[in-house]
């Protein structure tokens, strides 16, 4: 399971995990004395999907660093965009996960509840724009990659009119060339 930082001065704590998640203890971290909101979205795996109802689990897979450099590039323009942010926690799971169990978490802090639930949705949207996982269903007929497949992008800055589109990968291992991230 994963650990919050213990560097005091760590803001950001970005993980692609294979245990289930610490949502509690995410949720602790990102509360400081700073931080009048703290927002947490979760994500879990649900018993359908696009397309497809009696779902009975899923499977996600990551290209590990370059998830982990968009979750940070998403976390740097979060706070760009909202420079008060107190501590930003983005956190997403690899693996086999049964129904109900926690896929991806983003907790933001901030001294104001607008930026935190603002900067949250920013979070989880671009996450699941933006972030090298993919996800397969399975079913009591059989598995396949989700449906509901989107060609990733790059973390768009608000510093930069021009930001281009470009994937951080180009492919999967098993041939999908596309992205279905998160569940929820």
């Amino acid at each position: 399971m994963p650990r919050p930082p213990t560097d005091p001065a760590t803001r950001d704590w970005i993980e692609i995990a294979s245990g289930a998640l610490p949502t509690q203890a995410a949720v602790t971290w990102a509360t400081t004395p700073g931080s009048g909101a703290v927002v947490s979205f979760l994500g879990v795996v649900r018993d359908h999907a696009e397309g497809r109802d009696g779902v009975t689990g899923m499977t996600y897979e990551a290209y590990a660093d370059p998830a982990v450099r968009a979750m940070h590039d998403i976390a740097a323009e979060a706070r760009r965009r909202y420079p008060a942010l107190g501590r930003v926690v983005l956190l997403h799971r690899i693996g086999a996960l049964d129904l109900s169990e926690a896929s991806v978490q983003v907790v933001v802090g901030a001294p104001h509840r607008d930026h935190a639930f603002e900067a949250a949705r920013y979070c989880i949207d671009t996450l699941k724009e933006s972030v090298p996982i993919w996800k397969q269903e399975h079913w009591a007929g059989g598995s396949d990659w989700a449906l509901e497949q989107h060609p990733i992008r790059a973390v768009e800055s608000s510093m930069r009119a021009d930001a281009a589109s470009t994937p951080h990968a180009e492919g999967h291992p098993a041939g999908v060339r596309e992205p279905s991230i998160g569940s929820a």
